[in-house]
């Protein structure tokens, strides 16, 4: 395994390095068009480094927050949505990463997920409600083992590297071409003088070539990125089927996704390599082979469904040149040559009806995202469920169907003395003074339940809570459920 994530680092390098003379050599071309060869060279290249460095360096240190704001995720706790909490730990212990990734859920009907940060220990999985939707268990474990192994074979921050230098190609080659468009007269004119100064000739020939290769160097950049995107596609769907010995998992996950027609608001070309499948579907279908961000669907499903004998890398590698037709290396022949004996597994029979369907309809999907967004949930005595948002500020709620008045619920939190130990390793409690002491919460039903920490922040109990306590995410101080 440690060979299978050097080689692709390895690769990783090369990719890295050929775009970034990519990136340079558009500088040099961009700055002699415009100030000729003998300085304006080499300003051109300062100028696309100083750009290249400014942009790697904010993805570095904030691309994972970038990419999770843009996409407008937000992070869940196990009692939000439980399920999907659970799968990603379990991953987590099957890839034997460091630490547990942050989960983040993205509202929107569209199905895709992505995992981003600098490091295993930095990691974050996003899925979004769509897929949450329409997956049922092991759909959605195939999915997230997916996204894990990109994490275990170190291609986040790769990937968010190469989307930097791709953005960086593409801001010079159009700043220059717009540059030509606005300014044309002058452009001429500057031309025009060259040319009686003895050196319009060259110059004419400078522009000609800029021109030419800002075109040519997106396309070029997108090739590489493009291509090494897609075989980490193939290695993390080798990863998936080791980590959950299950292949029809994301096999069946992919054919849903396929037949998906909601395209991904917030995504661009440099980002959406990072999903599990296209995120621009209607630009997706337009792209060539040579082109496309990733691999066909089809095939991935096909090789998932022609794995027999096991689940290890040689029985991916296998499927892989069966379904292709060749003999094309795709895993390290170090990793072939593993002894492994992971045995494939059926599908999760012993799973309750519930937890065997897909984790939730909009409705319930929705109640998820508000509450991940601070909502209160508050059900009226005519039944009517109202959901309150974080900025209420009223101590009362008219219901819309009865016109009853209802109190916005602000628990009243008992104070129990128990033995420290229960609390997280011995850990002292002196949340709102009482040493030795913590909250207790009585539930009233088994829907969504809203509560204040004496800290003043809201605790949300989902359906799906099952713990006998909840930690405040504020001040830190346990409240036992009952």
């Amino acid at each position: 395994m440690w060979e299978l994530i050097q080689s692709n680092k390895r690769k990783s390098v090369i990719l890295f390095v050929s775009m970034g003379i990519v990136l340079l050599a558009l500088g040099y071309i961009v700055g002699a068009a415009y100030a000729g060869p003998e300085g304006g060279g080499a300003v051109g290249v300062g100028l696309a480094l100083i750009l290249w460095i400014i942009l790697a360096a904010v993805a570095y240190f904030s691309g994972d927050s970038v990419m999770l704001k843009i996409t407008g995720a937000r992070e869940v706790s196990p009692d939000i949505h439980p399920q999907l909490y659970n799968v990603v730990e379990e991953m987590k212990i099957a890839a034997s990463l460091p630490k547990m990734p942050k989960v983040y859920i993205i509202e929107t009907d569209a199905m895709n997920a992505f995992a981003t940060g600098r490091s295993p220990e930095t990691a974050a999985v996003a899925v979004t409600a769509g897929l949450l939707a329409k997956l049922n268990r092991d759909e959605l474990q195939g999915v997230v083992a997916h996204e894990v192994g990109h994490i275990l074979n170190r291609d986040i921050l790769f990937i968010t590297f190469a989307g930097v230098m791709l953005g960086a190609v593409i801001i010079i080659s159009q700043g220059f071409l717009r540059s030509l468009w606005f300014s044309g007269g002058r452009s001429a004119r500057y031309r025009s003088r060259s040319s009686r100064d003895g050196g319009g000739q060259g110059q004419a020939i400078a522009m000609v070539v800029a021109i030419v290769f800002a075109i040519l160097a997106p396309i070029l950049a997108q090739i590489l990125y493009y291509a090494i995107s897609r075989r980490r596609e193939y290695l993390a769907d080798a990863t998936s089927v080791r980590l959950t010995r299950y292949p029809e998992g994301l096999a069946s996950a992919l054919e849903k996704l396929s037949q998906s027609t909601a395209d991904f608001p917030r995504v661009n070309k440099a980002s959406a390599p990072m999903f599990i499948v296209n995120p621009l579907k209607a630009a997706g279908a337009r792209l060539s082979n040579l082109s496309a961000t990733h691999p066909p669907i089809d095939e991935r499903i096909k090789i998932l469904r022609a794995i027999a004998g096991g689940a290890g890398y040689l029985n991916y590698q296998s499927a892989y040149e069966r379904v292709r037709g060749k003999r094309q290396s795709l895993i390290p022949p170090s990793a072939l040559a593993e002894k492994e004996n992971v045995a494939l597994r059926g599908p999760l029979a012993d799973l309750t009806a519930a937890a065997s369907k897909p984790a939730g309809g909009k409705r319930e999907l929705g109640d998820i995202m508000r509450a991940a967004n601070g909502f209160l949930f508050l059900t009226c005595a005519c039944g009517l469920k109202m959901k309150i948002p974080p900025d209420f500020k009223r101590d009362h709620v008219k219901c819309p169907r009865c016109n009853r008045e209802n109190q916005v619920p602000v628990a009243e939190l008992a104070m129990v003395s128990g033995a420290l130990e229960a609390i997280e390793k011995g850990q002292k409690q002196t949340a709102a003074g009482a040493t030795g002491e913590m909250q207790r919460y009585k539930r009233m039903s088994h829907g969504w339940e809203s509560f204040r920490c004496r800290c003043g922040h809201t605790l949300q109990l989902s359906p799906g809570f099952s713990a006998d306590r909840i930690k405040c995410s504020s001040c830190g101080q346990v409240t036992k459920i009952e």
